[in-house]
């Protein structure tokens, strides 16, 4: 069975960091594409980030760019969302997705590019 796990979210204050971690098991995590979503209350899901299979491209949303840093250790099967300088409007529900055609990493703020969902993680930026 081919499962993402997201871990690292919870409560931190504005100016604050999280490190999200997505794991994979049931494949190897070096064969896909990797991004990361959030949905807030009220709110649509939304692109933050996406990573290539190699590591070597990487995408962002304008509301995170300088702030986060997606990146992955393939030999870990797990890739990273560092989150700095956290803002209230940042809180979330934060849920990374796996696709296997890397021409679609173009495509990587669309919902419907992916194959795979993790369940999700909460973060919340709040004093």
């Amino acid at each position: 069975q081919l499962q993402l796990v997201e871990s690292g979210g919870g409560l931190v204050q504005p100016g604050g960091s999280l490190r999200l971690a997505c794991a994979a098991s049931g494949f190897t995590l070096d064969n896909y594409v990797i991004g990361w979503f959030r949905q807030a209350p009220g709110k649509e899901r939304e692109g933050v980030s996406c990573i290539n299979k190699s590591g070597r491209s990487t995408k962002y949303a304008d509301s995170v760019k300088g702030r986060f840093t997606i990146f992955r250790d393939n030999a870990k099967k797990t890739v990273y969302l560092q989150m700095n300088s956290l803002k209230p409007e940042d809180t979330a529900i934060y849920y990374c997705a796996a696709v296997s055609n890397s021409l679609l990493f173009g495509l990587w703020a669309l919902e419907s590019t992916y194959e795979y969902w993790g369940q999700g993680t909460q973060v919340t930026v709040s004093s």
